[in-house]
């Protein structure tokens, strides 16, 4: 695994974030926005073989997989 960066949600993405994954990190933060609280948490970006995984630290990730398809979803433990 590659180590990528770390930003802030709801703050613009760095550059070394695929673009692909972009609509999928806004939908998921939309989420969040719209809640009673606001959740402060923090992306990590990481490689996977290759693929980029951005990790939301409230419990998404947002992932490219093998087939080119773009997955927001809950963490799976």
């Amino acid at each position: 695994m590659q180590l990528g960066t770390r930003w802030a949600a709801g703050s613009d993405a760095p550059a070394s974030v695929p673009a692909a994954l972009l609509p999928a990190i806004g939908e998921v933060e939309a989420r969040f926005a719209s809640a009673a609280e606001p959740v402060e948490a923090h992306w990590t970006l990481t490689w996977l073989e290759g693929r980029p995984i951005a990790e939301l630290d409230a419990g998404w990730e947002v992932l490219l997989t093998a087939s080119g398809e773009v997955i927001a979803r809950p963490f799976e433990d």
